[in-house]
């Protein structure tokens, strides 16, 4: 019972924390699984060496420059169909060009989900989805929240 309540709580502190960035409706967070109950089959996330990663610190979003990642990442939930964190999406504003330009960083919610076996390695499940959601400020352009693809 307390396990449950504990879980709860976690959960609408999130939502609540969500709901004053305008992001409840697009962010439902599950409770946090403790550490000790997650097993190596955990969903992976695939970065950019094709190396398999559960809740990773930091990911590399533009792979082919650098100019754009995620970093200080903290994991809520890494469950079998979905993963939430929070952290921050540091990208480089290229103004005037992006050798010369500044990297800015944005807080952001981060949902993994739409996991499908890895080509890879087929024993292994891989998200295929990225949505950030922007908290505070976002990155010129940008909408608050957007959705990638991931490779596979």
């Amino acid at each position: 019972m307390r396990s449950h309540m504990m879980g709860t709580a976690v959960t609408l502190c999130a939502v609540a924390l969500a709901a004053s960035t305008g992001a409840a409706a697009a962010v439902p967070l599950p409770p946090k699984v403790p550490a000790a109950t997650r097993q190596s089959g955990d969903t992976v996330l695939v970065d950019c060496s094709w190396h398999s990663q559960v809740q990773p610190s930091d990911f590399m979003l533009a792979c082919g420059d650098g100019n754009n990642r995620l970093s200080s990442l903290h994991w809520s939930y890494w469950g079998s169909n979905s993963a939430v964190g929070t952290g921050l999406d540091v990208a480089n504003d290229c103004d005037p060009y992006c050798a010369a330009g500044t990297f800015h960083s944005f807080p952001v919610v981060v949902r993994l989900e739409h996991p499908q076996p890895w080509k890879k390695h087929p024993q292994l499940r891989h998200y295929t989805q990225m949505t950030l959601i922007y908290t505070n400020g976002k990155p010129e352009g940008s909408a608050q929240a957007v959705t990638y693809p991931l490779w596979d």
